[in-house]
């Protein structure tokens, strides 16, 4: 934010009617100023380099446009820029990648005009915000991925369920206790909404967070 509180915002999209209602929309609200419009990836890693701004939002399928190489050129223009990424497209794996590449935001464009302002000031205020706004439907998957997070601890334990251990198995190949692997499995039971080992795995493997060999497709129980 700058000295007089404004947020400076930089809006790419290649639409220019949707370019311009949205700088509108933003531009309401006193605490916003847009600071550039660009019409493809060339243009927004130019125009990140020249105003500095605080938040940048963009689509993800510009022209000449490979979102991640965008979003990692931009970073290394002006790294303290927040990057929030609002877009009809949504595919989970792009999005897990995306955020690993260092974005702030992905926002569904059917999200509200007062969600989207929001989305922006918190992830503008705090340093450690991620803001994920996206349908179920549109992620392809049975539970929101905020939910989908599990620690390093129950990865592992799923990871052999998916190769048909037992919990018995399971507690003996970690050296801890039968009761322990219950209770982590209860967690991600918890976690990402599921009903059964099955499910816990199927779940999990569409989500990118453990991965399945096909030779184990249907082995858990």
């Amino acid at each position: 934010m700058n000295s007089n509180g404004t947020i400076h915002i930089l809006v790419a999209d290649d639409h220019v009617l949707l370019r311009e209602a949205l700088c509108d929309v933003l531009e309401i609200n006193p605490d916003f100023k847009v600071v550039a419009q660009c019409g493809d990836a060339e243009q927004a890693v130019a125009r990140s380099a020249e105003e500095r701004p605080d938040v940048a939002v963009l689509d993800v399928e510009m022209p000449g446009n490979d979102s991640v190489a965008t979003i990692r050129r931009m970073r290394a223009v002006s790294p303290d820029t927040r990057i929030v990424i609002l877009t009809m497209h949504a595919d989970h794996r792009l999005v897990q990648q995306l955020f690993r590449e260092g974005i702030r935001g992905f926002l569904h464009k059917s999200i509200s005009r007062h969600a989207l302002t929001s989305a922006i000031r918190s992830i503008h205020a705090d340093p450690d915000r991620v803001v994920l706004s996206m349908a179920k439907e549109h992620l392809g998957l049975d539970v929101p991925p905020v939910a989908a997070t599990l620690s390093d601890r129950e990865v592992e334990i799923l990871s052999l369920v998916a190769t048909a251990m037992t919990n018995r198995q399971i507690a003996s190949r970690l050296a801890i206790a039968e009761g322990t692997v219950k209770l982590h499995l209860h967690n991600v039971f918890r976690k990402l909404n599921a009903v059964s080992r099955i499910d816990a795995v199927n779940k999990a493997s569409a989500a990118s967070l453990i991965d399945w060999p096909a030779t184990s497709r249907g082995a858990a129980r």
